[in-house]
């Protein structure tokens, strides 16, 4: 079961200036749970970040497995904090597709192969407050 969860916010910015905020990790940091990221921003490059959850040390990783600036970012995603062993049928897929709108940015997040509807709930939970984040640091 292909479990999948999308949502969308509206960005009062250019879009290359959102663009900016999802693939630099100065900016990434501010807007993602204070995560450090590192990545060479191409399609087959590592993509990781980590941090501190909850007292304790995590790594999440993937890959980037397409990339058209400043309108597509896909990778896949692992998290030491899920609890699966890392394996392709346990990553996720996580695309970044950002369009323009009325002078603004739409930016959509769109997950797939969560491995439950539990998992779905904490990861749409997560994306509004990292969402709602973005949009400050971005339009601030």
């Amino acid at each position: 079961m292909d479990v999948r969860t999308e949502l969308s916010i509206m960005i009062d910015a250019p879009i290359e200036k959102v663009w900016e905020a999802i693939t630099t990790p100065e900016l990434i940091k501010r807007w993602f749970f204070g995560v450090d990221t590192s990545s060479e921003w191409t399609v087959g490059s590592p993509l990781v970040h980590t941090g501190e959850y909850q007292g304790k040390p995590y790594e999440d990783k993937g890959t980037i497995l397409e990339m058209e600036p400043p309108r597509l970012l896909v990778h896949s995603h692992w998290s030491s904090v899920s609890g699966l062993p890392d394996a392709p049928e346990n990553h996720e897929r996580v695309a970044y597709e950002l369009s323009e709108r009325d002078g603004g940015t739409e930016l959509t997040i769109r997950e797939s192969n969560l491995a439950s509807e539990d998992a779905k709930s904490a990861s749409e939970q997560g994306w509004r407050l990292a969402l709602g984040k973005l949009k400050e640091v971005v339009e601030g």
